[in-house]
């Protein structure tokens, strides 16, 4: 049996939720504790705390959850950018600001997410990495509570949370915006689970669609709802008409399309089933509502179909309003940066979409790689922007620029294209012509998308400060713009020390308790093994069912980054109506080529890690 390691004291800046109490472990004895390390650009740590909140409405008087916000980008250490991220993703447990990392390194942490699990006695007694272990931690915790109960260890009660006083503003963490015909503007109030429409001045509110709750019910204006909707994408008049409704609109946290038909705010579910994508999918038509979808942020109508941003699993998905059929467009699921003919690309985590005027370039605002791409001719480019650990706010030539996790794009009719630059609070312009990037305006608090009306004007969905700006008229002239030299960033990650020649993958899994492997379908494991750049890699790339690979490291290469997706199908064992689960993983394993490097690298795929 391991020994049993006392958890680390929790200290950091400071507390969010908590009516300005600082936490001890001590505090918390007799309770078990979860602590989620996160950071709120990452797309799986948003989907975590979705995971989560079952979790905490169900164990309430015995499971403290605990966020430890360990940051990426310089953004996220802002304290104010992480209150308002905790307001804006409805974060209903207490929060720890780890802005150096302190309590990430002292927990062992190596990844967004991870999770550390600590019994009543403040024992650490698991951790995981990544999403998908909402029902292991349920297994987990009921262990806990029997065993605790029994020794007297375990005490019930109300946790620390307290409650933020709620805002007042008409709108709250808007997300994107269309504008409609007449001149009044469609934004999604993504706080608030709702559509606002406001009139031409941007402030004025005509209507709302949905009831302002978290919830995923069709139905009239009033009585529908949304989960932190995002992109907004009008149909053609002739779509529209055959397909029944205006509107799509993307539903991110419920993992839906939803239909809207203006006229009357109806809304109804048109692709999706609500459960979160687990699995690979082929570039074949599927039925839209028979498909699982993974957080879209962001829709626009390119090449005669609705493309989506789909943020969760780092690609481009396409769907059809007419034929009502849905599949994939482009990306492989691996979160990197890697150009070429679709499918076959890399993306992360992309965010916004938008359409040159001509119709022949799709620009995409691929945010964590801090990258404006576009796809044209069925090739994706990137057009600013190095990778996932470089960002800035440097203007200038664009294999020199820098972005910082930009959300939104708007293509203009004259073939530039503006960027909602997020975390720098800027919207920036890039030139095809001249290959050059300006700022444009700056100061803003955390822009998500840039719209144009039909007057020339440009509105900024402000989301931060909860409205919409207009920039001054001149903005976009030369003369308008400014040469921003700011820092530049990159992210360091210890590499791995790596041997040239043959290096044996091995990726350790180990089903949660009551599971087993489930080969009813077919091989029950697959392991996805990729390189950037990819002559690291002699051997080892491409798709096996096995667990462990033979891979051969190129000694005239650095260096580089080893990219693995692995995954597992269980099922329940010994139960009649057996459950069937996914789970799976994606590591970026920075490597570098040494003399007495590793020729072993293990990688841990699994539920609980006790």
């Amino acid at each position: 049996m391991s020994a049993r390691v006392r958890a680390p004291e929790l200290h950091g800046r400071g507390w969010l939720n908590t009516g300005g109490r600082e936490l001890k472990l001590a505090d918390l004895r007799g309770r078990i504790v979860l602590l989620d390390f996160w950071t709120f650009c990452c797309i799986n740590c948003l989907h975590v705390l979705d995971e989560l909140r079952p979790l905490e409405e169900k164990y309430a008087d015995v499971l403290v959850v605990i966020g430890v916000h360990s940051p990426k980008f310089e953004h996220e250490k802002d304290p104010d950018a992480l209150a308002a991220a905790v307001e804006r993703y409805g974060v209903h447990h207490a929060v720890l600001d780890d802005p150096e990392l302190d309590m990430w390194g002292q927990y062992a942490a190596k990844a967004w997410p991870t999770l550390a699990v600590v019994d009543p006695e403040g024992y650490v007694v698991a951790t995981m990495a990544g999403e998908g272990h909402a029902e292991g931690l349920t297994r987990l915790v009921d262990d806990l509570v029997a065993t605790h109960t029994a020794k007297g260890t375990l005490h019930r009660g109300d946790g620390p949370y307290v409650p933020p006083a709620e805002p007042e503003t008409t709108l709250r963490f808007p997300g994107k915006a269309v504008v409609l015909d007449g001149g009044n503007l469609l934004v999604s109030d993504s706080a608030r689970h709702s559509l606002a429409e406001l009139a031409p001045d941007g402030e004025s509110l005509v209507r709302r669609i949905g009831s302002g709750e978290r919830g995923r019910a069709d139905g009239p204006a009033d009585a529908a709802s949304f989960a932190e909707p995002q992109g907004l994408c009008l149909l053609p008049a002739h779509v529209a008409e055959v397909a029944g409704y205006d509107l799509v609109v993307a539903d991110t946290v419920n993992h839906l399309l939803r239909g809207v038909r203006l006229a009357t705010g109806e809304v109804v579910t048109v692709a999706g089933t609500g459960r979160q994508w687990r699995s690979s999918v082929d570039d074949h038509a599927h039925d839209a509502l028979s498909v699982d979808l993974s957080s879209p942020w962001d829709l626009a109508w390119y090449d005669d179909k609705v493309v989506i941003a789909m943020a969760g699993i780092h690609q481009l998905w396409w769907f059809d309003p007419i034929r009502r059929t849905a599949g994939m467009y482009a990306g492989t699921t691996v979160e990197a940066l890697r150009d070429g003919p679709l499918p076959d690309v890399w993306m992360a985590q992309p965010s916004g979409l938008s359409v040159s005027a001509d119709g022949s370039r799709l620009w995409v605002a691929d945010s964590e790689t801090s990258a404006i791409r576009y796809v044209e001719n069925g090739v994706l480019t990137t057009a600013v922007g190095q990778g996932l650990f470089d960002f800035g706010h440097v203007d200038g030539p664009a294999h020199q620029a820098l972005l910082q996790h930009p959300l939104g794009v708007c293509a203009l009719p004259d073939g530039s294209v503006l960027i909602a630059d997020t975390y720098n609070g800027a919207v920036r312009r890039f030139d095809p012509a001249t290959d050059q990037v300006a700022t444009v305006a700056d100061g803003l608090a955390e822009p998500s998308d840039v719209v144009l009306t039909a007057d020339g004007d440009v509105l900024v969905v402000e989301s931060s400060a909860h409205r919409l700006t207009r920039l001054a008229p001149g903005t976009l002239t030369a003369a308008g713009a400014s040469t921003v030299n700011g820092p530049r960033h990159q992210v360091e990650r210890k590499p791995t020390d790596v041997a040239a020649g043959e290096l044996t993958l091995d990726v350790i899994f180990t089903p949660a308790p009551g599971q087993k492997l489930d080969e009813t379908y077919g091989p029950s494991t697959r392991l996805v093994v990729s390189a950037s750049p990819p002559e690291l890699l002699v051997e080892g790339a491409g798709t096996t069912t096995d667990l462990s690979r033979r891979l051969v490291i190129d000694g005239a290469v650095a260096g580089g980054v080893l990219q693995v997706t692995a995954q597992a199908a269980t099922c329940d064992k010994d139960v009649e109506h057996a459950a069937c689960h996914l789970t799976r993983q994606d590591w970026g394993v920075p490597v570098r080529v040494v003399d007495g490097g590793a020729t072993r690298l293990p990688l841990v795929l699994r539920g609980l890690d006790a």
